[in-house]
């Protein structure tokens, strides 16, 4: 063999094992970005805790500051869950269940007098990955109505169980029945004393209380919670103590799956507070649902239809907070205020009431 062909081998043998080294270190590269690139799942939380006209100048420094820091609780509470890898559901029942303890809102603790002088609380839970639900209303003897309803979601063959069924249900579960005067707050009970007084004098003067500012603002008033979690899956759920001085067992839109709450992991999470009766003539929490489901458009837009416009042109007020399946999140109301509270992934904290702050 010639010295030429000797070289021209070697040459080649050269050339070939830089072009090896070459797509090794180019697979090396490559995989070492895909590794940068990965990132942790995304999670979020999103709580409210009723709508309704709340302005500034009838907010005192401490009141404000004493609701901010409940909602901070809350939602702290709910964000440590799924940051430590816990379910979506979870999160919504532990946060739920700090506002449900608080008197600061209509429900649990805070829930308003019926015409009665007593109290009837409604809740509902879903969870986004299955379309379960559960639900309870009109019940008067559950320290935290949500827990209940997560026990109807997971331990019955229902959806929604009302008044004493509901109660007797709990009993089976474990779930101790309190005194109902556990619900009694001397404010919660003064505002029912005014309403009342309120009709009185509108039917004196033969004026309508469908159109009484002060009447219909008694009306709102409700916490919720929505939230995704690590694996992907959403959870919403709201609990309420109904509207002030209402009559009948009257039951809004706080129990009713689509109207109150809803959650489905291909869209979002929903949870509705405010003028009950429009939110279920509207379905509100569903709407916002399929709009995204069937017209393709994003979480804001969805809200931003229903809730300012088919929901106002109804006649609704209140608001939802919502999630969808990819952290982005909507605090969406068509009232002077909302109490609400939203954390990402990151730990970075939204707090608001007043509709300057949307």
């Amino acid at each position: 063999m010639s010295i030429n062909r000797i070289l021209t081998l070697f040459i080649g043998f050269l050339v070939l094992f830089s072009c090896e080294n070459v797509k090794e270190s180019a697979s090396e590269t490559s995989n070492n970005t895909q590794k940068v690139e990965k990132s942790e799942p995304t999670f979020g939380i999103v709580i409210h805790g009723g709508a309704g006209t709340i302005l500034k100048k009838n907010m005192s420094d401490s009141l404000e500051i004493a609701y901010k820091e409940k909602l901070t609780e809350a939602i702290s509470v709910g964000h440590e869950i799924l940051k430590n890898g816990g379910t979506a559901m979870e999160a919504v029942t532990k946060t739920i269940n700090i506002m449900e303890n608080s008197p600061l809102f209509n429900a649990g603790k805070g829930a308003v007098f019926t015409h009665e002088e007593t109290n009837e609380l409604d809740a509902s839970v879903m969870d986004g990955a299955n379309l379960n639900a559960g639900a309870v209303a009109g019940v008067s003897r559950i320290k935290n109505p949500i827990d209940l309803a997560v026990q109807v979601m997971n331990n019955s063959e229902h959806v929604m169980l009302s008044g004493k069924g509901a109660e007797v249900f709990a009993e089976t579960r474990g779930i101790e029945l309190i005194d109902p005067a556990y619900f009694y707050t001397e404010s919660r009970f003064q505002a029912l004393q005014k309403v009342k007084q309120r009709e009185i004098q509108n039917a004196t003067k033969a004026v309508s209380n469908q159109n009484d500012p002060f009447i219909k603002n008694s009306k709102f008033g409700t916490v919720g919670c929505a939230a995704l979690d690590k694996n992907g899956n959403l959870a919403a759920g709201t609990s309420t103590g109904g509207m002030t001085n209402k009559r009948w067992n009257r039951i809004g839109d706080a129990p009713i799956i689509g109207a109150g709450t809803y959650a489905n992991n291909a869209t979002c999470a929903v949870s509705s507070t405010g003028w009950g009766e429009y939110f279920i003539r509207g379905m509100v929490a569903h709407d916002i649902s399929a709009m995204m489901e069937y017209k393709q458009v994003s979480l804001q837009e969805a809200t931003q239809e229903v809730i300012q416009e088919k929901l106002t042109k109804l006649g609704g007020t209140g608001g939802v907070v919502a999630i969808d399946k990819d952290g982005n999140v909507s605090m969406d109301f068509n009232t002077e205020g909302m109490y609400r509270a939203h954390m990402n992934a990151e730990g970075e904290l939204v707090l608001g009431i007043y509709k300057e702050n949307q």
